[in-house]
């Protein structure tokens, strides 16, 4: 029985991304399929009537900011996963595109090999990013860090674990421990980092060259 394509799509509104992009994917045409868009509305009404594995998002379109667009396609579409796409290098974009659902961000220099490996991490249920964007995110921050947080042992297992966007309860039950001990060190992780959410929690890991 032949496997369904995955179904890939651009949401940009620069129809030469959208080619170039499309041009990075022709020689894989056995495993995916492609559709682009180049508003947000247009992906939008797509989404609530089709299946869509994994979207590229640029973070500006004409219509829609990309973070809040994202926001909206995870309500719609849990499963849908979504890669940033884009030319902005802050970090900080990079972090509200995680906490708003997204699994990775891509710099719109991102080269053939870059794309397909983001791709397959990103269907394996990881947190990826491109060579650049990977780089950006590992630099000190303005406000710097003056110490790598001491972590044990356990938290890091579990901090490597959620890296690859398990659940509690799948640590739980791969680790053996209960859910509620895993989340308690879930919990001591972001007190750690001082951060409030398990996407700054991974950033600050990256950051801290703990992942």
């Amino acid at each position: 029985m032949q496997q369904d394509k995955i179904i890939l799509a651009i949401v940009d509104d620069h129809p030469m991304v959208i080619e170039g992009l499309k041009s990075l994917l022709k020689p894989e045409t056995a495993i995916y399929t492609t559709v682009s868009f180049t508003n947000g509305r247009e992906f939008i009404s797509f989404l609530s009537q089709n299946e869509v594995d994994l979207v590229f998002l640029d973070i500006s379109l004409p219509d829609a900011n990309g973070i809040e667009l994202c926001k909206e396609i995870k309500k719609i579409s849990p499963k849908t996963i979504v890669l940033g796409l884009s030319n902005q290098t802050e970090r900080s974009i990079m972090l509200q595109m995680l906490q708003s659902g997204a699994s990775g961000y891509l710099l719109k220099n991102v080269s053939p090999d870059e794309l397909l490996t983001c791709i397959q991490e990103a269907l394996q249920g990881l947190i990826t990013f491109s060579r650049e964007a990977k780089e950006i995110m590992g630099r000190p921050s303005k406000a710097g860090l003056n110490e790598v947080a001491s972590i044990t042992k356990r938290e890091k297992q579990i901090l490597e674990l959620l890296a690859q966007g398990k659940t509690t309860a799948t640590i739980a039950t791969e680790l053996f421990l209960s859910p509620l001990t895993v989340d308690t060190h879930r919990k001591n992780l972001l007190q750690k980092f001082d951060v409030k959410n398990t996407a700054e929690l991974l950033m600050a890991a990256v950051q801290q060259k703990l992942l």
